[in-house]
């Protein structure tokens, strides 16, 4: 008995190996999480900060808490006016707001931390300083007293 083997002939291209492709998924899938950059709060206002010769870098951001002054965008201009506005997180907001904004992030943080919790005010550089000088008064309500001012650092030319 003789047995016969035959082969089989291939009905077209062969097919491509998916063996990778898991690979350069997660590969993919990592880079887009590494480079993406989370944006913390949608600004209501203007926000073009003054320039300054002497910065420095705060230390931890996760210990700051940022109030944002300006006038309001022109799409919210119609609704609130183009008087400088308070914005803490993602509305508009009223002085007597402060308050409560820095006991929630006080509270939101470690008892050890709060002792180095910084307040920091974004305040557009056409923003009159009565505005910047209620702001203070009421964190010196809550005993906020460790105030940051944010600029940008000046171009040499």
């Amino acid at each position: 008995m003789a047995s016969k083997f035959r082969k089989k002939k291939s009905g077209g291209a062969q097919q491509l190996s998916t063996a990778s492709l898991p690979d350069i998924v997660f590969m993919l899938l990592f880079f887009f999480m590494v480079t993406t950059v989370m944006r913390e709060t949608e600004l209501f206002i203007k926000n073009k900060l003054p320039e300054a010769t002497e910065i420095k870098k705060l230390e931890k951001k996760s210990l700051v808490s940022y109030i944002y002054v300006g006038p309001p965008l022109k799409k919210y201009q119609g609704t609130f006016g183009t008087e400088p506005k308070i914005q803490l997180n993602d509305q508009f907001s009223k002085l007597s707001d402060i308050k409560d904004f820095i006991i929630a992030e006080r509270d939101a943080k470690d008892e050890a931390e709060v002792p180095f919790m910084t307040t920091s005010l974004k305040v557009d550089e056409t923003t009159k300083m009565g505005i910047v000088t209620d702001i203070k008064q009421e964190l010196r309500k809550v005993s906020a007293l460790k105030i940051n001012y944010s600029s940008k650092a000046k171009v040499k030319k």
